[in-house]
């Protein structure tokens, strides 16, 4: 028993000492002249030019050099691991450790398709604790949309995960058809693992994109324009940059001239999950929520519930339910977990009509062809993946 309690007495003593340096240590560096006057007034040496001189050669070794670098490889390392939030927005005081974020791995299965039944529905349970305390308070409980987990708004404060305007937003749609997605759901890139994130990586510094930074509609272009020409070794068409101009304002729906980072990495990430892996692979992605949803929005264009629907009502779904609405559709209680069929005269048709992106109608060839459930959900799978976003971004724009 002592020598447990001298271990400890020890290791208090080494950390009270650590504690004290480290004090010292940031006095010193937010008081450097006032470090240099001790120096030299105790030591007594030193004269005017020494001063002068090391004043210069600080001047010539430039603090901004270092600290640019220093940011830049501090951006990298956030974009590397995930890491949404920039740990110098917010105070770190009485704040939450965030976690680390773990990137998935393949599977030597995923490729196979899934069995997702349409008959078999599936049964959804949230958590009962706080994923971040796992402290159980009922209905102070805000659960995410998207995955099984539950918070609390103090919680992700703490955190550094809900600002001003976001607190606002969890808490008046979080239990609401609406719903919010959690700091892991929000996240797209987080999908990705470590191989996909490097090659991820590697184009963007290959086309001389800052992380962290906005994009201008002309940065976008760029950007696709150097992606094309890397992969194809030619001009990218005139309807493809037409396409991509598209997706620049489906990325920017306030219309403010430029996209956000989070929005653009988020565009990206789905859009390589496209390339890379096969459509069954994605659909291991979906979460029992979304299946669910899915599920039920096949079930409503089956009017005659013989497993089958148009081309044509596979489309609206996909410019409907599988995709971002505005932020005025909330106040009408309608969103993007809306999965029953809109009639004329319901607040998604009137908000639909006026929006510019209106639906096309079908081609007769289109209404001809039926498509089945396992074919439904493939070709849906990445528009639903993409509505994960809180952010009224369209993070993959539906083709017309």
């Amino acid at each position: 028993m002592g020598v447990l309690m001298s271990r400890r007495q020890t290791v208090e003593r080494v950390q009270k000492v650590s504690l004290a340096v480290s004090a010292f240590k940031d006095g010193l560096r937010e008081q450097p002249s006032t470090r240099r006057r001790a120096e030299a007034g105790t030591a007594r040496q030193g004269t005017l030019e020494q001063e002068v001189q090391e004043g210069e050669e600080e001047a010539l070794a430039g603090p901004s050099q270092p600290e640019e670098s220093s940011a830049s490889k501090a951006a990298w390392e956030r974009l590397r691991d995930g890491r949404g939030v920039e740990p110098e927005e917010f105070e770190r005081a009485n704040r939450f450790t965030p976690p680390a974020f773990i990137r998935p791995k393949r599977e030597l299965h995923d490729d196979e398709p899934p069995d997702i039944s349409l008959e078999q529905r599936e049964q959804i349970l949230n958590d009962e604790m706080c994923e971040i305390c796992e402290v159980w308070t009922a209905e102070s409980l805000f659960p995410c949309r998207i995955c099984h987990r539950v918070y609390h708004d103090g919680c992700l404060r703490r955190m550094g995960y809900l600002q001003k305007d976001s607190a606002v937003e969890v808490t008046e749609t979080a239990h609401t058809e609406t719903g919010w997605s959690c700091y892991y759901c929000d996240n797209l890139n987080l999908l990705l693992t470590e191989e996909e994130m490097y090659s991820l990586m590697e184009t963007l510094r290959n086309c001389k994109i800052i992380p962290g930074g906005c994009l201008t509609l002309d940065d976008f272009l760029h950007y696709k324009h150097q992606v094309h020409k890397q992969q194809f070794e030619r001009t990218m068409p005139e309807a493809q940059e037409e396409q991509a101009a598209l997706q620049f304002n489906a990325l920017d729906p306030d219309k403010k001239g430029h996209i956000e980072w989070q929005d653009f990495l988020s565009h990206e990430s789905i859009q390589l999950l496209q390339k890379i892996r096969p459509q069954n692979a994605l659909l291991r992605l979906l979460t029992p929520k979304e299946r669910e949803r899915a599920r039920a929005a096949f079930l409503a264009l089956d009017q005659d519930n013989d497993g089958l629907i148009g081309e044509g009502e596979c489309r609206q779904a996909r410019h409907t339910w599988f995709r971002k609405h505005q932020k005025e559709m909330q106040s009408c209680n309608v969103s993007i977990s809306h999965v029953g069929p809109i009639s004329e005269g319901s607040p998604a048709s009137s908000m639909n009509s006026k929006s510019p992106e209106k639906i096309l109608p079908a081609t007769k060839q289109e209404e001809t062809r039926n498509i089945d459930w396992p074919r439904f959900l493939r070709e849906n799978v990445a528009y639903i993946l993409a509505a994960r976003p809180n952010s009224a971004a369209l993070h993959l724009q539906p083709l017309a």
